[in-house]
């Protein structure tokens, strides 16, 4: 079945569509103000991976740009980037020209590093980027100690769900949250009315099917760290459904993992009514077209909302955007979870718009019956099994209706012939294939004009106060909508005129004669005393200083405190010497606790997913006499503090934390607690931050390798840190559930009927591995590595370094293999048996062999972005 072009929830109209060049129109901002309420115009921010992304933003209507240096650091490692040089040049053009620039620095940053980001930071600050965005704690601290005057954005990297997690964040300086896509409009507006921090969210673009800062696939199954920005993007590969180990037949479904992208224009309404300062667009890798088209169709949006109170775009609108790049529009989770809707599964490339579908082929012509406008020299796709090669495409060559050659540049309706090259074979294709419009070369070109003609498109709205009065000097107030204010006077006073005197409207003229500059008059007040005589001449060349102290003042790096030294040193205290190392376990059935308990152990964390189980739990553990953690959602979203509640109420000796609001719960109940690696702690700043919050132990981020792992431990107290040396490798964390999506008849967790109780799943990828799917107790899917990782081998070292916290994790072993693990982990621990026989015992008993994984010792690590 063919997805209709324009979902029913999109606010679309047919009315008075425009003519393909009316649809790019003045970007100007409008003053006219929205009816009925008193809103604030929310920042239109624009991505740039080059120059040409920054030109295309700046004439099509934003606000602002984001952009990465090639220094690294930053989460789009594959985009061209800026390099350090650039930002003197690339800021002052982005002032002159009323906009703002924040440098992205989201990602993790290991000890060894940190005086490179350091001095990137120094030089961030001193060219006079409005903000950075972070992710890494440690690196917020870092940038607040460098320059306490460059704001700090805390990245969508950075995982910000709810309120209580923003207001630890607070702490660190942050000016602005990046929220996670995953926050419907409703729970966006309950975040807004708990706290005073300003939000960004998401409006369009690809989505991550995981929260950002908490996918792991790519560091576990290539070492490549979406936290470092090498993102493979495993999300966007087929693959296949066992449930209950049988392969469940899902016909053309097999992209279970790859979202559609998003388009929110038609809640802009409602996100700015929810409070969101600021759009954001997606796309540092896509192309200066892309971001031309969709900046353009979101000033509009932005400015239609501000006017009407909402949004209507046309069928050729929502088109044009197709055409940039789309995998099917979806308004992602901002209209809550619709898990069939978001994830249809047929596709996971751009497929751009729907052009119709085959209904014949005649020698080398297909007919196709036409849903959207086509012309010569248009890309298409017909569609097919990609992963079969059954896909294909090519240019329009020529077009034909009823037998005769069409000489018109488009068509828009009814069955017409298309040819295309001779390398194209049409024996490929099949009657009712759906066909695929993926590229407009008239569009493109219309794109780039926008942005590669001399003389600006979008210009900064400048308002004149003039006073001109016999003997006095002309006097000029200029203000911009940008702040900038100018005061300026002619060089000699103003003569009686003899004839011509000054009037209000040839002054405007005059002063309105702003072409090629960038900036344009808006409003123009003049007062007039007596009959002075204001020659062309002073006014030329007053116009001419006002827009050169216009330009100076918005070029004007601000004056900032640079700090030159270090960080000060780790304010530490002893720690009492641990002799013994502690082997934890974290168990996910009552069957691994049970078993975990026979062999002896005596520290426990327990993950289940089903909540009243824990009451048990703490029961076993008691009467064992054992500790027993239990462990937080890593997600905490409004509404879902009570959660962390609930696990006090059973008196456990401790949690183990996976967010920033459960860790201040602790801290206010007294409640030990233990940081787990979502909280991402890969240098010593992070590490000392989240001490601060109250965690007594924290876990070491899964991104460091053997090197910097030793790196951190040298960094920090041993006895700060716990090391998790065997586990499945948590890959996705997803907000979509995948048992709703394909084997409920439901579409979210108020009817999907709970799947995830009754069925054992799988995901079946490209190699034939399948890897585990569970639900947690918010209903959200972790997707676990098929194959155990091991970090045997790094621990003597980590022994001798003085680590002595150590943590194997279960996913899905039974009490016998439960017990084989822990006996050889505890036997390594106090040196009885070789790490390789630890390696050796463990692939007999797992059949499916074991991979080194992140602590693997590498002779070429991971070069550092």
């Amino acid at each position: 079945m063919v997805p209709p072009l324009v979902r029913s929830r999109f606010a679309v109209t047919d009315n008075s569509l425009p003519t393909p060049d009316s649809d790019i129109v003045d970007p100007q901002p409008s003053a006219v103000p929205l009816p009925q309420k008193q809103w604030t115009a929310p920042e239109l921010l624009a991505p740039a991976g080059d120059w040409d992304c920054v030109r295309a933003a700046i004439e099509n209507g934003a606000d602002a740009i984001y952009f990465g240096l090639d220094t690294g650091f930053n989460a789009r490692a594959r985009a061209k980037n800026f390099g350090i040089q650039d930002l003197p040049e690339l800021m002052k053009t982005l002032h002159r020209r009323g906009l703002k620039g924040y440098v992205t620095l989201n990602t993790l940053v290991f000890p060894s590093e940190l005086d490179r980001v350091s001095e990137a930071i120094r030089h961030i600050a001193a060219s006079g980027v409005d903000a950075v965005l972070v992710q890494d704690l440690g690196i917020a601290r870092l940038v607040r100690h460098i320059c306490p005057q460059l704001d700090i954005h805390a990245s969508t990297q950075m995982t910000m769900t709810s309120a209580e997690g923003i207001e630890v964040a607070k702490s660190l300086g942050i000016s602005r949250v990046v929220l996670a896509r995953e926050l419907s409009v409703a729970e966006i507006s309950k975040i807004h009315a708990a706290t005073d921090m300003p939000l960004e969210v998401f409006v369009h673009g690809a989505l991550c099917v995981a929260y950002s800062g908490q996918c792991l696939t790519s560091e576990s199954l290539g070492g490549r760290s979406a936290n470092r920005g090498q993102c493979a993007q495993a999300c966007r590969l087929p693959y296949e459904l066992i449930v209950d180990g049988d392969l469940r037949p899902l016909g053309d479904v097999q992209y279970l993992l790859s979202p559609q992208d998003l388009a929110a224009f038609a809640l802009i309404p409602d996100l700015i009514s929810a409070g969101v300062c600021s759009l954001k667009i997606e796309g540092r890798l896509k192309t200066p077209e892309y971001v031309a088209n969709i900046t353009r169709h979101y000033r509009q949006a932005i400015d239609q909302a501000m006017r009407q109170g909402k949004v209507e775009f046309t069928p050729r609108q929502v088109r044009e955007m197709e055409l940039s790049f789309s995998r099917g529009f979806s308004p992602g989770w901002l209209e809550g979870c619709d898990h069939k809707m978001l994830v249809p599964g047929d596709h996971s490339a751009k497929r751009g718009v729907l052009l119709g579908e085959v209904v014949n082929i005649v020698g080398p012509r297909v007919v196709v019956k036409l849903s959207a406008a086509v012309a010569r020299g248009d890309g298409i796709a017909f569609q097919g099994n990609r992963t079969a090669g059954e896909d294909c495409g090519g240019r329009v060559y020529e077009l034909f209706q009823r037998g005769k050659k069409l000489t018109a540049n488009e068509v828009e309706e009814g069955l017409v012939e298309m040819t295309f090259d001779r390398a194209f074979d049409v024996n490929r294709l099949h009657v009712g294939q759906t066909v695929w419009k993926t590229d407009d070369p008239r569009l493109r070109r219309k794109l780039r004009a926008t942005f590669n003609d001399a003389d600006p498109l979008r210009r900064t709205p400048v308002d004149l106060r003039l006073t001109a009065e016999v003997g006095q000097r002309l006097h000029l107030i200029a203000k911009t909508a940008t702040g900038i204010e100018v005061v300026i006077e002619s060089e000699t006073p103003l003569q009686q005129a003899n004839k011509h005197s000054a009037q209000e409207q040839s002054l405007k003229e005059q002063f309105d004669r702003l072409g090629g500059t960038p900036f344009y008059l808006r409003q123009f007040r003049a007062t007039i005393t007596g009959q002075p005589m204001v020659p062309h001449s002073v006014t030329g060349q007053m116009r001419k200083e006002l827009v050169h102290r216009l330009t100076e003042s918005a070029e004007a790096i601000p004056v900032r405190e640079i700090q030159q030294s270090p960080m000060a040193p780790l304010a530490t205290t002893p720690e009492p010497e641990a002799v013994t190392p502690q082997l934890r376990v974290l168990c996910r059935t009552p069957e691994q606790l049970s078993a975990a308990i026979e062999t002896g152990v005596r520290n426990v964390y327990v993950e289940y997913n089903d909540i009243r189980q824990y009451s048990e739990a703490m029961k076993t553990a008691r009467a064992a006499g054992i500790q027993i953690y239990l462990a937080t959602l890593r997600i905490q979203k409004p509404g879902e503090l009570g959660l962390t509640k609930k696990l006090l109420r059973h008196e456990p000796d401790g949690l183990l934390v996976r967010n920033l609001a459960s860790l201040e719960v602790c801290r206010e109940a007294g409640m030990p607690a233990v940081a787990d690696f979502s909280l991402n702690v890969a240098n010593q700043w992070t590490a000392d931050f989240v001490r601060q919050q109250g965690a007594e132990r924290l876990t070491v981020s899964y991104d460091l390798n053997r090197d910097q792992l030793g790196d951190l431990v040298s960094a920090v107290p041993p006895a700060w840190l716990e090391l998790v040396i065997h586990q499945h490798m948590p890959m996705f964390h997803m907000e979509h559930c995948v048992f709703c999506s394909v084997i409920s008849p439901g579409t979210n967790k108020t009817n999907c009927g709970r799947p995830c109780d009754t069925h054992v799943v799988q995901l079946r990828d490209r190699i034939g591995m399948e890897h585990p799917l569970q639900a947690d107790i918010g209903c959200r899917n972790t997707l676990f590595n098929a194959v155990p990782q091991s970090g045997a081998e790094v621990v003597p070292e980590m022994l001798l370094a003085g680590i002595r916290s150590f943590r194997i994790e279960l996913l899905e072993n039974d009490a016998s293999a439960t017990r084989k693990i822990i006996d050889l982990y505890r036997r390594l621990l106090h040196n009885s048996i070789e790490p390789k026989e630890v390696w050796q015992a463990l692939q007999a008993a797992n059949h499916v062999g074991v991979t080194r994984g992140t602590l693997e010792q590498r002779r070429n690590p991971l070069a550092i972005l």
